[in-house]
């Protein structure tokens, strides 16, 4: 795998990070990528919002990349989350996702600060140009208080190191302004938007909901893009209820539960201060799933 990525297509999986005994547990983390492989998947996005990046340690984000790229072995390209609301962090995340292995950063807006336009600008450059790794943009206000405006991603993209943007705000209009102010491939970042994002441009999606069903979304996927839009929207579908599921409570509480459902991992342990799922989460995700109890 080169150290050089321009494009993406397709299924990113943003991984879910499994603990155990408040440690990474590296043999489910290992064979949940190896399922997703299996399954067809483009790509690998760990250490985002779905892996609790808030609550792991730079030497836990230093494992948890080596082992996804150890794991994939090559076979699809491994995107790290490097996003920190601190440049000189991002900065330093994504020089050690390099080294640990990673071909590209998922870099999300900085939370908190409330940064102007200006400041996105330069942040995101300065982790494009310092930290030695193409850039997805990850657009995600609800979460970080602030949006990267349209025209900001235009010039971002046309100063280069950026090769796809996550777009999380969940207006489909935006995908159309976005194609008209630039090249940029753009992924959903909500599963559910993923079809309607696709009819209007999108390449792809980040996807949560691939963790437990990754050739499904990855049939779903590839239908939309090869204008199949009747296989696609029976996939959509069929999968709707498993995507209200797994968003009843905050990423990633509800698909970790899913995982330990399905026997992916041995434990659904979430850091605080987020909790486990609800009765009321594991008995919708049983009923979306197809488990003993639905």
């Amino acid at each position: 795998m080169t150290t050089t990525m321009r494009t993406a297509e397709g299924v990113f999986t943003a991984l879910a990070t499994p603990f155990r005994g408040d440690r990474v547990d590296r043999d489910a983390l290992a064979r949940l990528v190896e399922a997703q492989v299996a399954a067809g998947v483009a790509g690998l996005c760990p250490c985002g919002t779905t892996g609790e990046s808030p609550t792991i340690s730079e030497d836990e984000h230093r494992e948890i990349v080596e082992t996804v790229v150890a794991a994939a072995r090559g076979r699809v390209p491994v995107v790290a989350g490097t996003g920190s609301n601190d440049t000189r962090h991002a900065v330093a995340l994504t020089k050690q996702a390099r080294a640990a292995g990673a071909v590209g950063a998922l870099v999300v807006s900085p939370y908190y600060n409330k940064p102007t336009q200006e400041g996105l600008y330069r942040h995101f450059r300065a982790v494009a140009d310092d930290g030695g790794l193409p850039v997805m943009l990850y657009h995600i206000p609800g979460r970080t208080a602030g949006a990267i405006e349209v025209e900001t991603v235009a010039r971002l993209w046309k100063a280069g190191g950026m090769f796809a943007l996550k777009e999380a705000q969940g207006h489909v209009d935006r995908v159309t302004r976005l194609r008209e102010a630039c090249g940029i491939p753009i992924l959903s970042g909500d599963d559910a938007l993923t079809l309607p994002f696709v009819s209007l441009g999108a390449v792809g999606v980040v996807s949560v909901a691939s963790n437990v069903a990754p050739a499904k979304v990855v049939a779903m996927v590839r239908d939309a893009l090869a204008g199949r839009r009747a296989e696609a929207l029976a996939a959509h579908e069929a999968l709707t209820p498993l995507f209200r599921a797994l968003f009843q409570e905050t990423n990633p509480i509800p698909v970790k539960a899913a995982l330990k459902l399905l026997g992916i991992f041995p434990s659904d342990e979430v850091r605080l201060p987020l909790v486990p799922a609800s009765p009321a989460v594991l008995s919708a995700l049983r009923a979306s799933l197809g488990t003993p109890g639905s």
